[in-house]
């Protein structure tokens, strides 16, 4: 009897490593002082060593049951982005900028090939986020995850000037709410978007006109990563005063979460086009309107709340950085919380 009898191949392993090595490389930073295949990842301060009050931020989050789309599909170079998105855009809600990713794979067996399939789709959203991914690990757990799936976790780590903080406190009625367009449906909800829709190959390969593609590549594709475009925001002059990421629970969960006490956002839902795979979702489901937006991103991956005097500088710095952007509603002086209307 030996180890890989038992069901953990540790050839696999170094060949995972093997092969993942080409996109670990492609998202490396200056500040990044070691080498994959160490027992830990080393980051020079010198990216932050003249803010005047230097503050880390974090973020981790997992994918979720979106990979069993990708099991079904058998197409597993998105997730990856999918799961920096949701480390990194929760830090740049902060108004921080990334540093580093760090990944966690867990599977049933390790086959090479996918393992650095899932890698490559790590590395694209590192590279689109400005961070470095410095480590991560793949366990093989046999017995404990079926040999053809897996799980996939991820932990970020940015830095932001503390007086550079995006906090909410200083959103006050009167200020306009712009939202940021989404990619699809991201990575929250698909525990009900897979009762909803038949989650067979046949069906996923399903092409609809409204969708203008099958609902699998629809449903899959990776949640928009909106770094680089609040750096743009920043940059450009704009002071953010509060920031949401649309992720799971929706507006409505996630909307007051950047509000202050006193403050009411009101959101306006004819200010946009919700995206077809929503609509698609909710009719084919009967699902109640309030509930989508209550589970949905429903076409807006993030809020921004500006002074009114920068809302049309702020649409077309984002726009002049590849996002589609909306003035969405405005807050008023009321009990914290989110109205739709």
């Amino acid at each position: 009897m030996d180890y890989k009898n038992a069901g953990v191949d540790i050839e696999a392993g170094y060949e995972s490593v093997r092969l993942m090595r080409k996109f670990v490389q492609s998202t490396m930073r200056p500040e990044v002082l070691t080498d994959i295949g160490g027992f830990s990842g080393a980051f020079s301060m010198n990216a932050f060593k003249n803010m005047e009050e230097p503050t880390l931020v974090s973020g981790t989050d997992g994918v979720g049951t979106k990979l069993k789309l990708a099991f079904i599909m058998d197409k597993h170079d998105t997730v990856g982005i999918d799961c920096v998105a949701m480390c990194v855009n929760d830090i740049a809600c902060a108004g921080g900028e990334p540093l580093f990713f760090l990944d966690y794979i867990a599977c049933g067996k390790n086959d090479p090939e996918k393992i650095a399939s899932i890698v490559s789709g790590v590395a694209d959203g590192c590279r689109q986020s400005d961070a470095a991914l410095i480590g991560g690990e793949t366990a093989e757990m046999p017995g404990f995850y079926p040999e053809d799936e897996y799980d996939l976790a991820g932990f970020a780590v940015g830095i932001v000037d503390k007086k550079d903080l995006i906090t909410g406190k200083t959103l006050k009625p009167g200020d306009a709410l712009i939202g940021i367009a989404s990619s699809g449906v991201h990575s929250n909800g698909f525990s009900l978007v897979r009762k909803v829709f038949e989650m067979s190959e046949a069906s996923l390969k399903t092409y609809y006109d409204e969708l203008g593609t099958t609902l699998g590549e629809a449903l899959l594709t990776p949640t928009r990563i909106y770094v680089k475009a609040l750096r743009a925001v920043r940059t450009g002059g704009v002071t953010i005063k509060a920031c949401s990421h649309i992720t799971g629970g929706g507006f409505y969960e996630n909307v007051p979460r950047m509000l202050p006490d006193g403050v009411h956002a009101v959101i306006h839902k004819d200010s946009y086009e919700v995206p077809a795979i929503f609509k698609m979702l909710a009719k084919k489901g009967d699902i109640a309107e309030k509930m989508m937006y209550n589970t949905y991103n429903m076409g807006i991956g993030m809020v921004l709340g500006v002074d009114p005097a920068d809302a049309k500088k702020t649409i077309e710095l984002l726009e002049a950085a590849g996002e589609k952007a909306y003035l969405i509603g405005e807050t008023t002086a009321d009990e914290k919380g989110v109205t739709l209307c």
